[in-house]
């Protein structure tokens, strides 16, 4: 097999979904989002499975990774009709937490160009509790960030979930080819 087959092409698609969605895992660990990163869990180990599956001519393995790529999109929508408010949805609501904590994302208070702001309590006898966090300046508001993110998630599993069927494809006609002779 050439270096440009669908196989190799599918290799890497995979090696950068793996980077993306490591990268997405990091991020929703600070703004501890319980919810994407079960489901950045998920993708990685799916993720995994397709490269191991490609490697090893498994044609199965790449079958598990189309359809959790299918998943991972429906997902990935979600998640931009969550930060875009679509629907009814409120990023203001602790859904991605939980409902556990109060926590939001990280990009909230960290994003490109944010001057972040500590507001202590002014009531007297009041402990050294912060109680607001003012953020301004912001280059690009948190919520387009975490939509950018989704898109280029859904951007390669859409590429991804194309090259594994040809993938998928390709190792069928083989295994057919060797089964007639």
């Amino acid at each position: 097999m050439g270096c440009c087959t669908g196989r190799c092409t599918l290799i890497f698609l995979c090696s950068l979904q793996l980077l993306a969605a490591l990268e997405r895992q990091i991020f929703d660990f600070l703004g501890f989002q319980w919810a994407p990163i079960l489901g950045n869990f998920l993708q990685i180990i799916v993720v995994i499975l397709g490269l191991f599956g490609t490697i090893q001519f498994r044609p199965r393995y790449i079958v598990v990774y189309t359809v959790w790529t299918a998943l991972w999109v429906t997902w990935n929508v979600f998640i931009i009709c969550f930060y875009l408010e679509v629907g009814g949805l409120s990023k203001e609501t602790d859904l991605m937490t939980f409902n556990i904590s109060m926590h939001r994302s990280w990009w909230r208070e960290h994003g490109p160009g944010c001057i972040r702001r500590v507001v202590r309590p002014s009531a007297p006898g009041v402990l050294e509790d912060y109680s607001y966090v003012s953020v301004t300046g912001c280059i690009i508001d948190f919520q387009y960030l975490e939509v950018i993110h989704s898109a280029i998630q859904i951007l390669l599993s859409l590429i991804g979930f194309v090259y594994a069927c040809y993938v998928i494809s390709i190792f069928m006609e083989e295994e057919d080819s060797c089964r007639s002779k």
